[in-house]
């Protein structure tokens, strides 16, 4: 399966959906290109390498060059094409949710195919998910958005790479139930965002309304959606040079 032109394929799409979320989340702190591109690699290969070590084999990224690539792509498209955007945050959970549709699909399916047991290959397709995302936000200073509590993360990663080890171990995986499943994944994280479904706090004591005291201070992008064309998104068309 590892050699399978449908894995790489999706892995790489993955990969490019995850680095415009980071390149766009440079953009909207006033980063650089320089920084955009690492934000991009972070978000990009970072939970594929965390996933490949814990395998114990070359990760992908460094064993085929060809993974560089979509990052590059994302940092440019962003410069270009980024002062034409005006709903930067927005953006960067859609192509985040992409990312995240397809990796916890796929490094589950990677997991099984190195004969991983399969609650094993349920973490890892979930660490595949979040550990790039992870990893972008911690270095930009963003509440991460598995750490957020405003809305779902985890649970539909989870959910994803679940439903992709019982089409393994089912024998039904393939092109067409790998993208199902990875649509499925995408569409549930978004619905979850806009709706703001959340998973009870750590401690009973907390209050929806210290939840929101909590955000509105920490103005996280994974933050409730704007609505009615107010909020964060309203007026974030970048600047020259594709700053805001």
């Amino acid at each position: 399966m590892e050699s399978s032109p449908l894995l790489l394929w999706f892995d790489l799409t993955g990969v490019f959906f995850f680095a415009l979320s980071g390149n766009l989340l440079a953009a909207r702190k006033d980063i650089d290109i320089t920084g955009g591109l690492v934000l991009g690699l972070l978000a990009g290969l970072g939970g594929g390498i965390i996933r490949d070590v814990l395998l114990g084999v070359t990760p992908l990224a460094l064993a085929r060059p060809v993974y560089l690539i979509p990052p590059v792509v994302a940092a440019v498209a962003v410069y270009l094409i980024g002062p034409m955007v005006h709903r930067v945050s927005t953006l960067i959970v859609v192509f985040d949710a992409a990312g995240l549709g397809l990796f916890c699909t796929f490094g589950a399916a990677r997991a099984l195919d190195h004969g991983m047991p399969v609650a094993s290959a349920i973490g890892l397709g979930v660490v595949t998910a979040v550990g790039g995302g992870l990893m972008r936000d911690v270095v930009a200073n963003e509440m991460p958005a598995v750490f957020s509590g405003s809305n779902l993360y985890v649970v539909p990663a989870a959910t994803g790479a679940g439903l992709a080890v019982a089409a393994v171990e089912t024998g039904t995986w393939g092109p067409i139930t790998a993208t199902a499943l990875a649509a499925f994944v995408v569409a549930f994280r978004l619905i979850a965002w806009w709706q703001q479904w959340r998973v009870p706090l750590q401690m009973r004591g907390w209050t929806v309304r210290d939840l929101e005291v909590l955000r509105r201070r920490e103005r996280s992008v994974y933050g409730r959606p704007a609505r009615g064309g107010d909020g964060d998104d309203a007026g974030e068309a970048p600047g020259p040079g594709g700053r805001r």
